[in-house]
């Protein structure tokens, strides 16, 4: 099973239309420099952001973890879909954060979009799935493989049931 994701910030989608071949690959990750670091901050990659599981007191015995590498892209609220992306974004860190690897404002008349590829264990064919956006900004709508699947609007977490 693969599914392709798309999500945005101040509007967070998730969509699945884009091909591959519609887009350059983005430029690579790397963290931003700001300001304020901590010295944890030179050991956050890609390979080790936030894996463990969220709620430990709650972990459920099959479950995958899609923190790592998105491509994100920011467009005009307007737009519906973004025709390119412009680089990589490490999840969980927001957007405007340094371990982000973008560091950028958003903005009331923008929205982001990020976007994955991933496959699912063989073994959850057929099974029901549920999604959880650990944080949003503030409006979330949820694609997979162009099927809307969810959305939340208001503070807080956005969770997806995918059948």
């Amino acid at each position: 099973m693969n599914s392709r994701f798309i999500c945005g910030s101040l509007f967070l989608f998730v969509f699945s239309g884009i091909s591959q071949a519609d887009t350059p690959a983005p430029a690579p990750w790397h963290p931003q420099r700001a300001a304020l670091m901590t010295q944890w901050a030179a050991d956050v990659s890609p390979d080790n952001a936030l894996r463990e599981y969220p709620r430990p007191q709650m972990e459920r015995p099959e479950w995958v973890n899609l923190n790592g590498l998105w491509d994100y892209a920011i467009y005009p609220a307007d737009e519906a879909t973004p025709k390119k992306f412009q680089g990589k974004i490490l999840v969980p860190f927001p957007v405007e954060s340094a371990l982000s690897g973008v560091m950028k404002t958003v903005g009331a008349k923008n929205k982001v979009f990020y976007t994955r590829t991933f496959r699912l264990p063989e073994s959850w064919k057929g099974k029901k799935m549920l999604l959880n956006f650990g944080a949003v900004d503030w409006d979330c709508t949820v694609y997979i493989n162009n099927k809307k699947v969810g959305q939340h609007t208001g503070w807080g977490k956005a969770i997806a049931h995918c059948v």
